[in-house]
């Protein structure tokens, strides 16, 4: 009777351990799939009518091992016939590994509201120690109702 009691403890323990290493598995994959992509992370936060013509305002986020020294995107800005209207290259500066930074932008002759949608085309510079990384696993997204995609 009492080697009986033993081995229930023993399976009790044994399948504790069996849920609490599953749990820990699930948990793992669940801080992994919640853990950001290695790469950069581009917002187009806001577009405000300027005197000059269009202000535009971008968040950047940059979760690759290493920092930018200096980067800079080509983009292209589309008109309401869905037509390529410029291509323009904005200097982001740097932007350190693991750091947000926002940078403004006043773009002459750019009426906010003719601009339907933003691409970022290249990263024409892109220089540090994590050179040569920067259109990998770029990602966009949009605060304002237009597309920004990259």
């Amino acid at each position: 009777m009492e080697g009986m009691a033993v081995s229930k403890v023993a399976a009790l323990l044994v399948s504790g351990l069996i849920v609490v290493a599953g749990a820990s598995q699930v948990f793992a994959q669940d801080a992994a799939a919640a853990s950001p992509a290695k790469g950069l992370e581009v917002e187009l936060n806001g577009l405000a009518p300027s005197q000059k013509g269009c202000m535009m305002t971008f968040v950047a986020l940059n979760n690759l091992t290493a920092p930018i020294n200096k980067i800079s995107f080509e983009l292209a800005f589309f008109n309401d016939k869905n037509a390529v209207d410029r291509v323009t290259v904005l200097d982001f500066r740097d932007l350190p590994a693991g750091k947000k930074r926002v940078r403004q932008f006043d773009m002459p002759n750019v009426k906010c509201e003719s601009v339907t949608r933003l691409l970022i085309n290249d990263a024409p510079v892109c220089d540090g120690p994590a050179a040569g990384e920067c259109m990998k696993g770029l990602v966009t997204r949009s605060q304002v109702s237009i597309p920004f995609e990259g």
